[in-house]
């Protein structure tokens, strides 16, 4: 339910930003031009469901290195208790297809952006991944460390005359890396692709 909710939310912005006329593109001649930026994700909203709550947060510092290039790191920690491989469907989040506990991460990302025509961008997101493996009793029974990567298409929305921006963008996740995990969480997650296709993002940024 949160991920349709999270896609029905990222049409409404992409029909938004289609009706108005944005100034997309940065210019370093343009007198608001700005370097750097802070931001986050709106994923962080999830912390507010009643339940299955991720625990979500995760912080942006960003560098433009040009008009069209753009380099930022991203700290992200989260829980979930599912494999990242499940497709939305009659499996998501079911009980049937539940870890016999929850996976907590701690890490950061490079993320590469690069501006191929007005605001739509490709962008590519290479976390390091610090796993903590707990079980239904609340226990610690393992560690582990995952390669995470995410490849997006998206669209830069400045606001404010550009002191402020969004970006609503559908992904690929990619895991292509990850150490053993113990046998209980592995049986479950094996039978689920390491790909998962069309996840929804929504981020927001502060330039300065």
């Amino acid at each position: 339910m949160i991920m349709q909710n999270k896609k029905l939310f990222l049409v409404l912005i992409l029909m938004y930003s289609s009706l108005f006329q944005f100034q997309a593109q940065y210019q370093k001649s343009d007198q608001n031009y700005k370097d750097c930026f802070i931001g986050s994700t709106f994923a962080m909203l999830g912390n507010f469901s009643k339940t299955n709550k991720p625990d979500f947060y995760q912080l942006n510092l960003g560098y433009r290195l040009s008009e069209k290039d753009v380099i930022s790191l991203e700290l992200k920690s989260w829980k979930y208790a599912w494999s990242l491989g499940i497709t939305l469907g009659p499996l998501w989040e079911a009980p049937e297809t539940e870890f016999p506990g929850y996976i907590r991460e701690k890490g950061f990302a490079i993320a590469y952006q690069r501006f191929l025509w007005k605001g739509f961008y490709a962008g590519v997101h290479v976390m390091s991944s610090w796993q903590t493996f707990v079980n239904e009793e609340g226990n610690k029974i393992d560690d582990g460390f995952q390669i995470f990567n995410t490849y997006r298409l998206g669209y830069h929305i400045k606001l404010f005359k550009g002191k402020f921006f969004i970006e609503p963008s559908l992904g690929i996740t990619h895991r292509p890396y990850h150490t053993k995990m113990p046998d209980s969480f592995k049986t479950i997650d094996d039978q689920y692709s390491k790909f998962f296709f069309g996840e929804p993002g929504l981020y927001f940024g502060f330039n300065f």
